[in-house]
């Protein structure tokens, strides 16, 4: 797995490194700001996850996202970040990063994140999903309820219509819905949030 560390803070770009390298067995590089990060891209190639920064010099908020995210060719870019609140975590995610990650996070903790959006899912720690998940568990219908119960259970949508007697069409909407409201970007993220909540 190679991974790219970006961060202007010398002390938590290398033991961020550090612990990617001791625990995942990683291949890491690291930069200093987003201009360097942009030319370790450009001289070796996409890497399987790049970790960014937030605040480093030519991030301008989430235009440093877009611009990594085009530049490693669609491959997972994340953001790391000293300031941990739900708003910023949301717009990041929503910006299409593959995950949030608090630099407070533990070093295992790190190194799972990091394994989990390598291999193409989305992550967000775990208080920020809480909150959203408690907001969302109330507004959650008992039929997208039963969805998000088929969803846990590894279904197709076909199998849970047939469970519960819906059109397909019908189950693909909730399927839908209920993602929106758990702010979920996948069904596998949908379940790990219901799993997380204990929704189901």
């Amino acid at each position: 797995m190679r991974i790219l560390v970006a961060d202007d803070h010398d002390l938590v770009r290398e033991t961020i490194a550090a612990f990617l390298k001791a625990e995942a067995a990683a291949d890491v590089a690291t930069a200093g700001s987003l201009a360097e990060a942009l030319l370790a891209v450009k001289e070796n190639g996409a890497y399987d996850l790049v970790l960014l920064d937030y605040n480093m010099p030519g991030m301008n908020g989430l235009d440093g996202l877009r611009q990594m995210r085009a530049a490693n060719a669609d491959k997972p870019v994340a953001i790391i970040s000293g300031t941990t609140t739900r708003a910023l975590a949301e717009e990041v995610l929503q910006a299409g990063a593959a995950g949030f990650v608090p630099k407070t996070l533990a070093s295992k903790s790190m190194v799972t994140a990091a394994r989990f959006m390598a291999a193409g899912e989305i992550y967000a720690p775990f208080q920020l999903v809480q909150q959203k998940a408690e907001a969302a568990s109330e507004l959650l219908t008992p039929r997208e309820t039963d969805v998000l119960r088929g969803i846990c259970r590894g279904q197709s949508n076909k199998e849970i219509a047939l469970d519960y007697d819906l059109h397909e069409a019908t189950v693909k909407l909730h399927v839908k819905t209920l993602s929106r409201k758990l702010g979920a970007k996948n069904r596998t993220h949908a379940a790990m949030i219901a799993r997380d909540r204990n929704l189901v």
